[in-house]
């Protein structure tokens, strides 16, 4: 698509900063077509304002926030660190800014107030860049929910399970953080409730409600190689239970467990949706639990197949094209300041919820200030893990622990390469396709000998600061990856045996 066939019948246009080039850059390519013009970007790490300034040679880049907002532009992508949105959100605004922030918008309760009114007084648009409702299932859904196909909410289940933990010492773009004893800043420690709106916003834009009250209980259970999964990281599993506007219910469910999951399922009065990445969007249709369920073809909506083109599923499309949209003619984006506090506040009270051992909360609507004032001043929040300090001793050796950071990115890929080796390993003749297995034989033995000087650097690590953080998840990892196995002289010899007999014993039988 060129510039010709733009969206918006206007030669009016949006100059945009881009202020967080990791996930910021993502919405990059889509501007030109949304008369939007990218003249600006701040992010504190060098490599990714090279790649900024590769990509868009004639903007300002910057690694100064206080000299990026007093740049000449109209609107920022705000995708910097994720409990500061609120707060960036704030200074944007107050510097004459249109705001498109990435989730979530606030967090704490205090801090939602302050920028709802701040919103409320500059008379500017704020849109959250919640992207998970404008897939073209769920855009569809949207459509034919809003016809009254499946009548009202009753109950829906959405799932946004993510094991990402390399994140916490990587960048996006999988750099590791430096310097090397540092983590990344919010994915080492943040509770993953806090992450709730993948999942609730798709309910919540499908079917018009909002939430009204909350209850989670907490999990106990940690994944290993996370730092703060033991005070309630981003280790663990984060289900919460919701009261929505109309009497329906929804499990929201984040978290990271050994089962990535993106399902959702929606029951309505009248018929019944299920989106299965592997299947696709099923409905059930009928009005009854028996009815004929069959697989359909959502249809996009309008610009849809240059939505398709761009990321997560064309969500990122559709969030952009919404902000511009009103910026450039008043139209109103489906998640403005409200909207934002009614997917962010659930995440913030579920965790409050599960920390009290299951206490409900009623989810308070920011769109009236009586409720708000009883909020003013709530600041609780989760303890931020001191990311800067970095999870060694103060007087570490640097030259070895400045290594932590790549180690940990290398240590996460090797243990679980080793460690589905191992346990298919113990199920290999159950398979439906034993080639299965052979292709992870392959993949762990070519790998072999980086994998074990992996785990020899971070035994290194481990054995000089055994009581750190550091070596912790080092240690979760090496243990998840059968360290004193996989280091013994006798793990290739059994690894080239497969590789060169792996048909053998079926001749055998």
């Amino acid at each position: 698509m060129t510039r010709k066939k733009r969206v918006f019948d206007t030669e009016k246009r949006i100059r945009l900063g881009i202020w967080g080039l990791g996930r910021g850059l993502s919405f990059y390519r889509t501007c030109p077509f949304l008369n939007i013009d990218v003249v600006a970007g701040c992010d504190y790490n060098e490599h990714m304002r090279r790649r900024f300034q590769e990509m868009n040679p004639g903007a300002f880049v910057t690694d100064n926030d206080e000299e990026f907002l007093r740049q000449d532009f109209d609107a920022v992508l705000l995708a910097t660190y994720c409990p500061n949105h609120g707060r960036d959100a704030i200074r944007c605004l107050r510097a004459g800014k249109h705001v498109l922030s990435e989730v979530t918008a606030f967090f704490t309760m205090a801090e939602g107030v302050q920028l709802v009114e701040e919103v409320e007084k500059s008379g500017l648009v704020y849109n959250l860049a919640e992207n998970y409702p404008f897939s073209a299932a769920n855009m569809y859904l949207a459509r034919k929910w809003r016809e009254g196909l499946f009548g009202e909410l009753m109950y829906a289940e959405y799932e946004y399970v993510h094991e990402i933990r390399y994140l916490s010492y990587t960048h996006i773009d999988r750099v590791p953080v430096q310097p090397g004893w540092t983590v990344h800043a919010w994915r080492s420690w943040l509770n993953y409730h806090y992450y709730c709106t993948h999942s609730l916003g798709p309910v919540m834009v499908i079917t018009g409600t909002r939430p009204i009250r909350v209850v989670s209980l907490p999990g106990r259970q940690y994944l290993a190689g996370y730092l703060a999964a033991k005070s309630a990281g981003m280790g663990a599993v984060a289900p919460s239970l919701i009261s929505m506007s109309n009497g329906g219910l929804m499990r929201n469910l984040m978290g990271a467990t050994t089962n990535d999951s993106h399902i959702q399922r929606l029951w309505g009065t009248l018929g019944a949706a299920e989106i299965i990445p592997e299947v696709g969007l099923q409905l059930r249709l009928g009005g009854s639990g028996g009815s004929p369920k069959l697989v359909v073809n959502p249809a996009w909506d309008e610009l849809g197949e240059l939505a398709a083109r761009t990321g997560h599923g064309g969500g990122d499309f559709w969030v952009l094209y919404y902000f511009a949209r009103q910026i450039l003619t008043g139209q109103p984006a489906p998640f403005d300041i409200y909207a934002a506090a009614d997917v962010t506040i659930p995440g913030i009270l579920a965790f409050r919820s599960a920390r009290e051992n299951g206490k409900a909360y009623d989810v308070p609507d920011f769109r009236d200030k009586k409720q708000r004032d009883l909020w003013r001043h709530d600041t609780w929040a989760q303890q931020p893990y001191d990311v800067k300090s970095g999870v060694f001793p103060p007087d570490a050796d640097r030259c070895l622990t400045g290594q932590f950071t790549t180690v940990m990115r290398d240590l996460i890929d090797a243990s679980l390469q080793c460690r589905a080796y191992f346990d298919w390993g113990k199920v290999k003749k159950d398979l439906a396709e034993p080639e299965k297995y052979q292709e992870i034989v392959k993949k762990t033995a070519a790998q072999a000998d980086s994998i074990v000087e992996t785990y020899r650097k971070a035994r290194r690590m481990v054995d000089a600061y055994p009581e750190s953080d550091g070596a912790r998840v080092l240690r979760e990892m090496l243990e998840l990856g059968k360290e004193e196995v996989v280091t013994s002289p006798s793990f290739l010899r059994k690894l080239k045996r497969q590789l060169h007999r792996p048909g053998r014993r079926k001749n055998r039988q």
